[in-house]
């Protein structure tokens, strides 16, 4: 069921092959040339890719979030139920669709959750606080606490155990006494607090990146984000008094396009991802996926995240799931992913017309490893193409750019 919170015509809008490099999960360090001439800012897609005649129209465009993490129970329902059994998403006389099945094909396991809260004495949130969760002294999860001091970490995601015997818990590098408590689908979500003495040595700063696929059918979306990303980031510094904003961009496309990926560094300067992104078009493609996870790969390769900031954000807007028959992809999702939730990097998909069940699932998935959130298109706005209907809960419909704001003001302040 969704809720209209506005819509409102004058409100700001959206923004918002393989290549892989060798990396070291060790020590979540990759390794990768940062010397692309693109990371500059010059550089410019060839080609064009038509638009509906409608880009561009700023301020319009609808959208809908649903926080997989904060509504577990649902969650769980979707994994656990099998497709013959009722479900108020789908309409009367169609078939349930197999959710736990599109888990399963992009081989994640989100079945057991160590969900972790870190406070000082006093009860305050530390943000940045590293959280390991150890297995017989092996780490299975690494992860880092966001503004509300909140960090999750999982048994078997990727390897699909789930044993849950012998685990145990480091907070800011400390072993914390007990055993923590997991989650499971169709649980209630018990939460795992700890108290340390460390102060949150992050900085009141935020990162935050726009991965933008750019291929042919995405030229509406572009031509949104080139209207109105410096409103989108102007409103959200003025209710963010004293935090330092870097912007960055990444647009990407597939194998045998032009190029594979264009990256605008972070900057404090909004005006030179701006200029980026002014510069970059809609071509290429021709198949349904595209270079998903190599665009996860060049965000931590080729971009200089700030490991103090307190808020790191991805936005990553897209209408295509990664190659899922290619060889190593999956593995290469995973290690992103993986990297993303050590370093406290949340991603928040915004999935445009075009996405299919088994892509929403996917963007889910990244959003709920690394504590981010799902954002998905409505038909709201009559603009742009048909949008599948999300398979979540009660929503409310927001004009994208303010959700976005709002997102982004949520994360820096907690």
């Amino acid at each position: 069921m969704k809720r209209f919170v506005f819509i409102i015509a004058g409100a700001v809008a959206l923004m918002l092959g393989s290549c892989t490099k060798e990396y070291s999960l060790d020590d979540y360090s990759y390794s990768g040339d940062r010397s692309d001439e693109a990371m500059l800012g010059g550089g410019t897609a060839d080609g064009g890719g038509e638009s509906n005649g409608q880009g561009g129209e700023a301020g319009k465009i609808t959208a809908g979030e649903w926080n997989d993490l904060d509504n577990w129970l649902f969650w769980g329902n979707l994994m656990i139920n099998s497709q013959d059994q009722g479900d108020e998403t789908v309409p009367e006389g169609q078939q349930r669709p197999n959710y736990r099945g599109y888990a399963e094909d992009w081989k994640f396991n989100t079945y057991n959750r160590v969900a972790v809260r870190v406070s000082d004495g006093s009860g305050k949130a530390l943000p940045g606080i590293s959280v390991h969760l150890l297995q017989a002294g092996k780490t299975l999860w690494m992860a880092s606490t966001d503004v509300f001091g909140r960090a999750d970490c999982w048994v078997g995601m990727f390897d699909g155990s789930n044993n849950t015997s012998g685990l145990s818990i480091a907070v800011g590098g400390v072993g914390m006494a007990g055993t923590p408590e997991v989650t499971s689908w169709g649980e209630e979500v018990k939460m795992n607090e700890y108290t340390i003495a460390s102060e949150s040595k992050t900085e009141l700063d935020a990162d935050i990146l726009f991965i933008v696929d750019a291929t042919g059918s995405m030229m509406d979306e572009i031509d949104y984000l080139k209207a109105d990303l410096v409103q989108i980031i102007t409103k959200a510094k003025s209710q963010s008094a004293g935090v330092k904003f870097r912007t960055g961009a990444l647009f990407y496309r597939d194998e045998k396009d032009d190029y594979l990926t264009r990256v605008s560094q972070f900057t404090e300067d909004l005006d030179d991802t701006k200029t980026f992104i002014s510069k970059q078009t809609a071509d290429g493609g021709g198949d349904y996926p595209e270079a998903v996870h190599t665009a996860l790969e060049h965000s931590i390769q080729k971009l200089s995240w700030n490991n103090s900031a307190r808020t790191k954000l991805a936005f990553m807007l897209l209408d295509a799931p990664a190659h899922i028959d290619h060889q190593g992809v999956i593995e290469s999702l995973h290690k992103s992913i993986e990297y993303y939730a050590a370093q406290g990097i949340k991603l928040i998909p915004v999935a445009s017309s075009g996405v299919d069940k088994s892509t929403e699932f996917m963007l889910r998935l990244f959003a709920i490893c690394t504590g981010g959130t799902y954002v998905f298109l409505t038909d709201d706005s009559g603009i742009g193409g048909d949008h599948i209907e999300a398979s979540v809960g009660e929503y409310d419909v927001e004009i994208l750019g303010d959700l976005m704001v709002r997102l982004i003001a949520k994360y820096i302040a907690g």
